[in-house]
């Protein structure tokens, strides 16, 4: 067993192919200057990230990632701390804010000027840190303080620039100053400092780890206070983050169940839903929801309602647009609300499938409905007409075809009219029974 135990320390050994200390040292202070090449380098990094962002361009914000030198005083921090070199920890951090002010100033600047201030994914998804975030940069930080110690410098040191993805924040951030939203800023300045601290504590772990030596004129007072200053800053920052994934958690949970809802109750049914929004951070939650041809009464619109607690959707009221007024505007305000890319001729599309909808009825739905309050009902068409009143505008009324064993009397016509406007939601109905329409056709056609 103990001869196992030395094997597995010895696989997992970080000493083998360890850089000689002091070039490690030499090459960490080396790359936290921000003054000269570095300065210009960072400022050109930001302006790509900026772009790269504005037009949704993964790649491009990638290729910014890998030239950016923000890493540099980061990881020199880290040192500084494990080493209890406040000189080198000083220097760091002084650099880092330098840098941290270079980025805000250059993305800020760009984002104000350019013509194109739409809020992209890209952009979004860097608003919202949660606890994954502080796995992200802290096993990004792991690997880059590795790859930095070692002889061999290999492939990681490039992964960890794109993998804990400190530009993107950055820059979101200064979008967020240009647009002036305060919700962006925090957002994005939040993540970007989750990724610089864990960045700079995961450095600090492995240089601890390796043993590297501590400055001998360190007092043991100013030991005891950075390690009280490191504790203080991860509770600090781990706590609001776990509550950031609590609640991102508690979202999807909450779109997943709408969808399930949504599919059962709808989809599954054949009805088609033609608008959706979630409001999940009102109280009580709201799910909007506009459909193609399908109107309910305020009768299902409660019994809806009363079968989200059995999807255990939660605390949330169900509202159902129904008017097609507003109905468009809320799709449109929708488009408009998430900066969508729909052109003219999507839209034109989307009215004119929702108007080809208003023209259609389920006739097979309809029929099994009737056959319940008139069995003598075989079977029905039903469409909308047009009919040219004196005026310039066109009369659209829904003409219904019914054939039955025996043709209706006047008072079940009118029972039949009645309960189709209220099913239907029409002001005007229009009945005609097959049987009697081919008896005063067929004699004319005959006599002609």
């Amino acid at each position: 067993m103990e001869k196992l135990i030395s094997r597995f320390i010895s696989f997992i050994n970080l000493n083998q192919g360890e850089e000689e200390r002091a070039k490690v040292l030499d090459n960490v202070k080396m790359n936290i200057s921000f003054s000269g090449a570095n300065l210009w380098i960072l400022a050109c990094a930001i302006v790509v990230a900026s772009v790269g962002l504005n037009v949704n361009s993964a790649a491009v914000i990638i290729g910014a990632m890998l030239i950016s030198p923000l890493m540099g005083p980061i990881v020199g921090a880290g040192f500084g701390l494990g080493t209890y070199d406040f000189n080198l920890l000083k220097i760091s951090l002084k650099n880092l804010l330098i840098a941290t002010v270079v980025g805000l100033f250059f993305s800020t600047l760009y984002f104000y000027i350019s013509p194109f201030k739409e809020t992209q994914p890209e952009l979004l998804s860097r608003t919202a840190p949660n606890f994954y975030d502080i796995i992200i940069a802290f096993s990004g930080g792991l690997v880059g303080a590795i790859a930095i110690t070692r002889v061999e410098k290999g492939n990681p040191i490039p992964g960890v620039a794109i993998a804990t993805a400190l530009m993107p924040p950055l820059c979101t951030a200064g979008y967020g100053l240009a647009i002036g939203s305060v919700r962006f800023f925090l957002g994005a300045f939040y993540l970007y400092t989750i990724n610089c601290v864990f960045i700079c504590i995961s450095t600090f772990l492995i240089v601890k780890y390796l043993k590297y030596p501590i400055k001998k004129q360190l007092q043991e007072t100013n030991q005891k206070k950075v390690k009280y200053i490191i504790s203080s800053l991860i509770t600090i920052l781990i706590v609001p983050s776990i509550y950031f994934a609590y609640q991102l958690f508690e979202q999807k949970k909450f779109q997943h169940d709408v969808d399930v809802f949504m599919e059962n109750e709808f989809t599954n049914k054949g009805i088609t839903i033609l608008y959706k929004k979630t409001l999940f951070s009102q109280n009580p939650k709201k799910l909007e929801l506009g459909f193609l041809t399908k109107k309910f009464s305020d009768k299902e619109i409660k019994e809806l309602n009363s079968k989200l607690e059995s999807y255990e959707i939660k605390d949330t009221k169900l509202l159902i647009i129904q008017d097609t007024t507003d109905l468009k505007s809320d799709i449109l305000n929708e488009i408009k609300y998430n900066k969508s890319v729909l052109s003219e001729k999507d839209v034109a599309i989307l009215n004119l499938k929702k108007q080809l909808a208003d023209d259609r009825y389920n006739n097979k739905e309809l029929l099994a409905e009737i056959k319940i309050l008139f069995p003598e009902v075989v079977n029905i068409a039903i469409s909308n007409h047009s009919f040219n009143e004196q005026t310039d505008s066109l009369k659209v009324v829904p003409v219904l075809i019914y054939k039955s064993k025996s043709p209706l009397n006047v008072e079940s016509e009118k029972k039949l009219a009645d309960w189709l406007k209220q099913r239907l939601v029409k002001k005007e109905i229009e009945l005609y029974n097959q049987k009697s329409q081919i008896e005063t056709v067929v004699p004319a056609v005959a006599k002609k």
